[in-house]
């Protein structure tokens, strides 16, 4: 209780500035890890390899229109289907192996994007706290020496571990701070990695039966040309 209470008093004092960017910090840290977990952990499931082998059962048997069909209604929800429509649509428009692979490189990208977005910023924001934390200490420590140069010799001693102790709560609420935002750093960031393996397998299940049951009508009419000489 007594150590919650200096850290109340260092929201004013001399040095309360610190205090405040510390709790901007965590304001923003907080906001970070609740929004990510709500999209990483609510929105999103490591379940686009099963969608993957239902989109490719209709590319097996060759209704490419169906896949299609299928996977846009998916891309609504999950985004397997954005990816696999993208492949199945290049299919369809006769683009060859190149082209399809291509057209899902581009949509997986964007999803490893949109997974991993502002996660990154939750080890800036821990290290800037820690770093906060150390600033409002030494600058807290040059004011209390520079406090008992006129003092009475009597109260130096006191005035000087008041001062000091006062200073080390900047440094307290850094670590407060930033231990969490590291912790949930690590533990967004293996999600976002779970679930970007996972849509990446499930896409090349995609791309692996497009390229064994679709061949362009181009190569076709070269084999044909070929066996007729």
């Amino acid at each position: 209780m007594e150590f919650l209470l200096s850290l109340g008093r260092g929201f004013t004092s001399a040095d309360a500035i610190w205090m405040w960017a510390i709790l901007a910090a965590q304001i923003v840290s907080i906001a970070i890890i609740a929004e990510r977990a709500m999209a990483l952990y609510g929105s999103r499931k490591p379940n686009q390899k099963e969608i993957a082998k239902v989109l490719a059962e209709d590319i097996k048997a060759g209704n490419l229109e169906k896949a299609l069909r299928r996977s846009l209604q998916i891309g609504a929800r999950e985004p397997m289907g954005v990816v696999a429509s993208a492949g199945i649509q290049a299919a369809i428009d006769l683009g060859g192996k190149e082209e399809i692979q291509l057209k899902m490189d581009e949509v997986l990208l964007e999803e490893a994007t949109r997974v991993e977005k502002r996660i990154g910023f939750l080890a800036m924001f821990a290290n800037v706290a820690t770093l906060l934390g150390l600033l409002g200490t030494i600058t807290g420590l040059i004011h209390s020496f520079a406090g008992i140069s006129n003092a009475n010799p009597a109260e130096k001693a006191t005035i000087l571990s008041q001062g000091i102790s006062l200073a080390m709560n900047t440094t307290a609420y850094g670590l407060i701070v930033a231990v969490p935002a590291l912790i949930m750093y690590a533990v967004l960031q293996n999600r976002a990695t779970r679930l970007t393996d996972d849509l990446n397998k499930g896409a090349l299940n995609i791309f692996i039966q497009l390229g064994f049951h679709y061949e362009p009508v181009s190569n076709k009419k070269d084999v044909s040309s070929v066996s007729g000489r």
